[in-house]
């Protein structure tokens, strides 16, 4: 009697063919109670589950199997939460995430801030270092130490450098501004570069020979907008009480002779933009900005002498943001598109597999990483929050001077090795154990000026303050509607 031979098929076998013959073990994980109803669970690359509450206790006490629920089983073995082998089959791709996670780290660093003059024709309350008047010409950057940043910069391992030039109001040091673009150019070509230019500038001194300039340069122009013109001009005060005049007069004009999207907007939150969410979120609209970064006062320089300006309680920001938030979401709703850059920027780690930017959400931290200052009198500060603490007479973030240390003094010397033993929440205490780690980022320089170390302690830290709500709150959100999800996963698609 000839054996009865299985049929051989392409089709898909049914599902119970893949439930798993042996126990599940517990891969590395952290989680968080969202809600009263609902529990987060991170995996060590970033992915994540939004499950009942009571998960987590039933997955940890093995109280889950592959018959009761298959597609949370799958989800969990799916996004490396755990494993039904007792060696990890797919560990190669484990670490192929981990890796793309961490990419920022590969070519070391990428922007190189010149702070070319200390001048400035405007006295803000809030700003963050100390300035000098606009007839000063002794607080531009000598050619020397242009000359020495820009051969640091070049020394970079980094095939995409950025050369951002900044103040004081930079455009009143322009000559030094084409000098330093000339020679960049130049050793580029040389040292097989790819360069982006960027210019901060209020926009309030700026000419049209100085657009064409930029515009034939390709360089970018970031300006500052804190909201219609009662908050801006309350915020960045000028003799004339113009400045939100002469900033969107600057903003229309670089748009028509540098092109419209070269030209960026920040918003700073001061005490009385709190009153005034919903107006700062119009303005934007009004200005044609597809985007809107709500920040909050960096607690640095001078914006530390005006206290009922500029201090506030984390938690009157986060109510500011949240409702600024839902007023962007609303007009996404209405169909037209409008993104929150910082939601955005946590929202790529959230929703993809890739790593962002942004210095203060990176672990390792990104000073020195991904970002250095070379300041106007030669002294190098390892971010631009190190130079603003240094301008108040802390020196804790100096790595050196330009005339003095060479490129592997400064960025591996004694400074950059103790910073680097506070830089990676990986290894904090408060931060390893939080389901929120792979979404934020490790700030030693903010830790320091409000702690007085730069390790810091998360409980009192009102970086963690404001990071765990706000990532809190996007899953939150996410969770409760599906059309947010989809709003927030367009906002990820658009953002370069």
């Amino acid at each position: 009697m000839q054996p009865t031979l299985e049929r051989v098929t392409r089709k898909f076998k049914d599902l119970s063919a893949y439930a798993p013959t042996a126990p599940y073990f517990l891969l590395p994980f952290r989680f968080h109670v969202l809600t009263p109803e609902r529990e987060l669970l991170v995996s060590e690359v970033g992915d994540y589950l939004l499950v009942p509450r009571g998960t987590v206790a039933r997955l940890v006490e093995r109280d889950l199997s592959y018959t009761d629920d298959p597609d949370l089983y799958a989800d969990l073995l799916a996004g490396f939460f755990i494993t039904d082998a007792p060696e990890l089959p797919l560990l190669d791709v484990l670490a192929t995430r981990y890796r793309t996670k961490k990419a920022f780290l590969e070519n070391f660093t990428a922007l190189h801030i010149f702070v070319v003059t200390l001048r400035c024709e405007h006295t803000c309350h809030y700003c963050q270092v100390s300035r000098v008047t606009a007839d000063k010409d002794a607080f531009n950057m000598a050619r020397q130490h242009l000359d020495q940043g820009i051969a640091h910069m070049m020394h970079s391992p980094n095939p995409h450098v950025t050369m951002e030039f900044q103040g004081g109001e930079a455009l009143l040091a322009f000559e030094v501004i084409q000098y330093g673009v000339a020679e960049a150019e130049r050793l580029a070509v040389r040292h097989n570069k790819r360069i982006t230019f960027v210019i901060c500038t209020n926009l309030a001194v700026v000419t049209d020979e100085m657009l064409h300039y930029c515009q034939e340069h390709d360089i970018l122009l970031s300006t500052s907008l804190d909201g219609p013109a009662a908050i801006h001009n309350a915020n960045r005060h000028r003799p004339k009480r113009n400045s939100y005049e002469l900033t969107v007069q600057g903003i229309a004009r670089a748009r028509e002779l540098v092109g419209y999207d070269r030209v960026s907007a920040l918003m700073t939150t001061s005490a009385l933009s709190l009153e005034h969410p919903l107006a700062i979120v119009d303005e934007y609209v009004a200005q044609g900005f597809p985007s809107v970064f709500l920040r909050p006062i960096s607690p640095y320089g001078f914006a530390l002498r005006h206290d009922r300006k500029n201090k506030y309680a984390t938690d009157a920001f986060l109510t500011f943001y949240k409702t600024a938030l839902a007023h962007i979401l609303d007009y996404n709703f209405r169909g037209h598109f409008l993104r929150e850059d910082y939601a955005t920027i946590i929202l790529r780690k959230i929703l993809t597999p890739f790593s962002v930017g942004y210095v203060d959400l990176q672990s390792p931290a990104g000073l020195i990483n991904s970002v250095v200052v070379f300041n106007y009198d030669g002294a190098v500060y390892a971010s631009d929050e190190a130079r603003m603490l240094a301008e108040m007479g802390d020196l804790t973030f100096k790595l050196g001077h330009l005339d003095t240390h060479s490129y592997e003094e400064l960025f591996y010397g004694a400074t950059a090795q103790q910073i680097a033993g506070a830089w990676s929440n990986e290894a904090l205490a408060g931060c390893s154990e939080c389901a929120f780690q792979p979404y934020c980022g490790a700030d030693p320089v903010l830790h320091h000026a409000t702690q007085g170390d730069m390790y810091g302690h998360r409980p009192t830290s009102v970086f963690c303050q404001k990071n765990m709500e706000i990532i809190r709150y996007l899953f939150e959100l996410m969770d409760a509607d599906p059309r947010i999800e989809a709003i927030f996963r367009r906002w990820v698609a658009d953002f370069n």
